[in-house]
């Protein structure tokens, strides 16, 4: 079952600078893709392989607020799986 989170204003406005910028790198355009593209779309969700980037995009120190803000999105709407092992 897909969650029913969406990317906000905020958050999108966010990814959008983040891919037109130049400077940016690979790993945060990723995450802004992603979170750009679920702005009205509850039933996409972040692969997993872009979620990896976003949180690699969060604990880097370099990265600009809107890129971790796009990140921050991405993430939040990662279906997490949830397995009986300890």
């Amino acid at each position: 079952m897909a969650k029913s989170k969406v990317t906000g204003k905020n958050a999108a406005s966010h990814a959008s600078k983040t891919l037109k910028s130049t400077s940016t790198g690979s790993k945060s355009k990723s995450a802004a893709g992603s979170a750009l593209s679920q702005t009205k779309a509850p039933k996409k969700t972040t692969s997993s392989n872009v979620a990896t980037k976003a949180s690699s995009v969060l604990r880097d120190g370099r990265t600009s607020k809107s890129s971790k803000s796009a990140a921050g999105s991405a993430l939040s709407q990662k279906t997490s799986k949830k397995t009986g092992r300890k």
